[in-house]
């Protein structure tokens, strides 16, 4: 990794930990920037999510006085978690590095999905809160299946987690919003630890790309946040779309 390619990995990683504190997605700019200075997809993958990982403990640090009334919800979905995390992972490194370079377009495009339909499955999420508010906390035999796939998926990919998240608890555990938001952020939390601790031991981490890239995406989170603020949610995910689906296009011709 020259001087170029590390400028433009904080670069990158600098914008999406902005974009992950205002619109979500992040990862749809940091994983293909990694792709451009020539990593495999495969270690381009697992190194995204380990320079990613700090964003995901700042926000949740950010939520604590929401997530004390909820260590028992906590506790009982951190098995789910974990199990799918590692599934994800384990799943991920034994994909071969040609069906890795075949999926990831497609994962891509799921990503941008997920993001451009964000507001839709928010819509969807919040009537269910409205509908069984009676329902809230109760953790329920398909919440810890959901829970166990959308961990295989943070795992072995993982952009658009956080809108997936919202919307399943939406659904399955009716709560109010911020409490939701909490939740995700633990969740995601524990999921990203996992597979950042399996990716550490058995994976292909650029470890000096993770570690330019981890400062810069918690410098984003901090900083440019306030930047981001300036562009509303939905230019924003216009924007994160749009560029998903040129990348996604150019691997497909590629």
């Amino acid at each position: 990794m020259d001087a170029g390619q590390a400028i433009l990995l904080a670069a990158a990683a600098f914008i999406a930990g902005a974009i992950n504190g205002v619109a979500g997605g992040g990862s749809l700019i940091s994983f293909p920037a990694l792709l451009a200075v020539g990593y495999p997809s495969k270690v381009a993958n697992v190194t995204n999510t380990t320079a990613l990982w700090p964003g995901y403990l700042g926000g949740t640090i950010g939520y604590r006085s929401l997530l004390g009334s909820q260590r028992g919800t906590i506790a009982r979905l951190a098995t789910p978690s974990v199990l799918g995390a590692l599934a994800g992972s384990v799943i991920l490194l034994a994909t071969s590095e040609s069906t890795f370079d075949t999926i990831v377009p497609f994962l891509i495009l799921f990503g941008a999905a997920i993001l451009a339909f964000q507001a839709r499955l928010a819509r969807v999420a919040s009537r269910f809160r409205g509908a069984a508010r009676h329902e809230s906390g109760r953790v329920t035999a398909e919440l810890h299946v959901g829970v166990f796939a959308l961990s295989v998926y943070g795992a072995y990919f993982g952009a658009g987690l956080g809108t997936l998240t919202l919307a399943v608890l939406g659904v399955l555990l009716p709560d109010e919003l911020h409490r939701s938001n909490a939740l995700k952020g633990v969740l995601s939390l524990l999921i990203n630890a996992v597979a950042v601790v399996w990716f550490a031991l058995f994976g292909p981490v650029e470890w000096p790309a993770a570690l330019v890239m981890a400062a810069a995406a918690l410098a984003g989170g901090y900083l440019g946040v306030r930047g981001a603020r300036r562009f509303s949610g939905r230019v924003l995910r216009t924007a994160i779309v749009a560029y998903s689906v040129f990348v996604a296009v150019v691997l497909l011709v590629r």
